[in-house]
C-alpha cells in the first residue's frame, strides 16, 4: 500500500534524544516514547509540545512504506511504543499477535472520533487501532483536455485518450479498479473476477502512457497527461499548483483507506503511547495536523474547526453516497495475493 503524502526519503529524526531505537539497545524508561512513523507525516511542531507538555522525549523514526514497517516491528530489532500502519495492515499484525490492545481510560479523546470510523473491518472490536487520518483515490483529469464529464473508471479505458493515462504502479490499487469497473469487490478472493480484472488491464494497457507513483503527480500538473490516479489529499494540492486540474470519484465506488495509530506487542512504554494518541486527538492538535498534512480527519471535533474551505470540499470529505460504495482494503489470504501479484507480473511484462 502506497502512503499518501508525498514520502520523504526513510531519514531518521531524533528528538530530544540522542539514542536511536533501532540500533539494538531500548530504552525502557517511562520518560522516552519511542515513535516509528511515515516520512513527512506529522507536524513535527506537535511533537515538541508533546514533550513540553509531559516531560515524555521522544525518539522519532520514520518509513517509506507498511511494509517495510511490518518487517522491522516483526524482526524484534526494534521495540517500538507507537507505529502508524494501514488498515489492511493493522488486520494483518493483529492476525499475527503483533499489536497490544489499549487502553481506552489513557485516551478519553477517542470521544472525537466519527463513530463510522469505530469498529472497522480491520479491527472490528476497536481493540488495537485509533484512526488517524483517511482519504480516497480517484481521477485527477486536466479540464482542457477532456472534457467530457468524469465519472466513471470506465474513461482510463477510452481510447481517444491513447498515450495521455496515468495508471498507479500497484498491484492494489490498479486491480481494485478494474476489479470496481466489471462491478466486482476491491477484495475479491473470487479467481474467475480477478482474471476478468487482469484481462481488463491487459485491454488497457495500450493506452497507459505509464505506470507511476509520485513522478506521476509532476506530469499531471505539467499538463504531460490527460488523467491520472491520486490520492485525495494529493489532488488538493495539486489542484492549487494547476487550477486546470479537477478530482473525481468514480461512481462505481473507490477505496477508501484509513491509517492509524497503534502499540506494538514489543513496546515497552504502553501508557507513554496512550498518552501520545490522546494528545494528536486532541481537537487543536488534530487541526494542527490536518492542516500540514492535507488528508481527511476522521476527529469531528477537529472538523468543526477547520478553516470552511477545507471543511467543505468534496475532494478532502465526499458525500455519504460516494462513501457508502467505497471499501477498505482487507488483508487478503496468501494465495489469493499471490493470484493478485502474479496477474500484475503479466499485465507489466507484456
Amino acid at each position: 500500500m502506497k502512503f499518501k503524502k508525498l514520502v520523504s526519503l526513510s531519514t531518521v529524526f531524533l528528538l530530544s534524544s540522542t539514542m536511536l531505537v533501532g540500533c539494538g539497545g531500548s530504552k525502557s524508561s517511562k520518560e522516552v516514547l519511542n515513535v516509528y512513523n511515515v516520512g513527512d507525516y506529522i507536524d513535527e511542531s506537535l511533537i515538541g509540545k508533546f514533550e513540553d507538555e509531559t516531560g515524555i522525549k521522544v525518539v522519532y523514526e520514520t518509513y517509506d512504506t507498511n511494509e517495510a514497517m511490518y518487517q522491522k516491528v516483526k524482526s524484534g530489532s526494534s521495540k517500538y511504543d507507537l507505529i502508524f500502519p494501514s488498515d489492511y495492515m493493522v488486520e494483518k499484525m493483529i492476525e499475527e499477535d503483533m499489536l497490544q490492545e489499549l487502553d481506552y481510560n489513557n485516551i478519553p479523546n477517542y470521544k472525537n472520533i466519527n463513530e463510522d470510523f469505530k469498529k472497522a473491518d480491520y479491527d472490528k472490536e476497536a481493540k488495537y487501532s485509533v484512526p488517524y487520518l483517511w482519504g480516497t483515490f480517484g481521477i485527477l483529469y486536466n479540464k482542457t483536455m477532456v472534457k467530457e464529464e468524469v465519472d466513471s473508471w470506465n474513461i482510463l479505458w477510452d481510447k481517444k485518450y491513447s498515450g495521455q493515462i496515468q495508471m498507479l504502479d500497484s498491484v492494489r490499487d490498479s486491480v481494485g479498479i478494474a476489479l470496481k469497473k466489471l462491478g466486482y469487490s476491491m477484495n475479491s478472493t473470487n479467481p474467475k473476477e480477478l482474471e476478468e480484472a487482469k484481462k481488463e488491464l491487459m485491454k488497457q494497457k495500450p493506452l497507459v502512457q505509464a505506470y507511476v507513483n509520485d513522478e506521476g503527480k509532476d506530469r499531471l500538473v505539467a499538463e504531460e497527461a490527460a488523467m491520472g490516479i491520486v490520492y485525495s489529499g494529493d489532488a488538493l494540492t495539486l489542484i492549487e499548483s494547476n487550477p486546470n486540474l479537477e478530482y473525481a470519484t468514480p461512481k462505481e465506488g473507490t477505496n477508501k483507506w484509513v491509517d492509524a495509530m497503534c502499540i506494538p506487542k514489543v513496546a515497552e512504554n504502553k501508557k507513554e503511547a496512550e498518552q501520545f494518541i490522546n494528545f494528536m486527538l486532541d481537537p487543536e492538535n488534530a487541526k494542527v495536523n490536518v492542516d500540514y498534512i492535507g488528508y481527511s480527519t476522521p476527529n469531528d471535533a477537529a472538523l468543526k474547526i477547520l478553516d470552511p474551505k477545507m471543511r467543505n470540499s468534496k475532494i478532502a470529505y465526499p458525500a455519504k453516497e460516494v462513501l457508502d460504495k467505497s471499501e477498505v482494503f482487507i488483508n487478503l489470504p496468501k494465495d489469493i495475493l499471490k493470484l493478485y501479484d502474479d496477474a500484475w507480473t503479466e499485465i507489466k511484462s507484456e
